[in-house]
């Protein structure tokens, strides 16, 4: 019997031929995977901002979340970004002095101080800042851990 031929009947033949193509897509899915807490040496950067408007309504504080989507998405380093308004959970560690809070996550100080610069954000800050009463920024070095871990 030919190779063609055994290939075509053989059913194991063909689980252990996808078995291969299996190990070999998740062996390219785990080199490309993001470092973990035990292997990542430098930490990320997570940078929370969050804005008090002077005119504190449902349209300004959506125009906002849309500005920080148009101009705050897409820099170069970013691991994580999200922008919203505050929730409505009022409880008495909850702080909710603020309209909307700005959410990024970079993957090095170093990607964080190019955003800093970046025309984009720059443009953000120009374009918006009239409307802000306040703005509180909590920067922290954070490290990843594995959701399974």
């Amino acid at each position: 019997m030919s190779r063609r031929e055994l290939l075509k009947t053989d059913p194991r033949i063909l689980a252990s031929l996808a078995a291969l193509l299996f190990l070999g897509i998740a062996a390219m899915w785990w080199a490309a995977a993001p470092l973990s807490a035990e292997t990542q040496k430098e930490p990320m950067l997570a940078h929370n901002v969050y804005f008090s408007l002077k005119e504190s309504n449902a349209a300004n504080r959506e125009k906002l979340v849309a500005a920080c989507q148009k101009y705050l998405t897409g820099h170069p380093g970013t691991v994580f970004f999200a922008a919203g308004t505050v929730a409505d959970l009022d409880r008495p560690v909850n702080d909710r002095d603020f309209d909307v809070g700005l959410h990024l996550i970079f993957e090095s100080r170093e990607a964080h101080d190019r955003y800093q610069t970046d025309p984009r954000h720059l443009e953000f800050i120009e374009e918006n800042k009239e409307t802000w009463a306040k703005v509180r920024v909590f920067d922290s070095d954070v490290h990843s851990s594995e959701a399974n871990g």
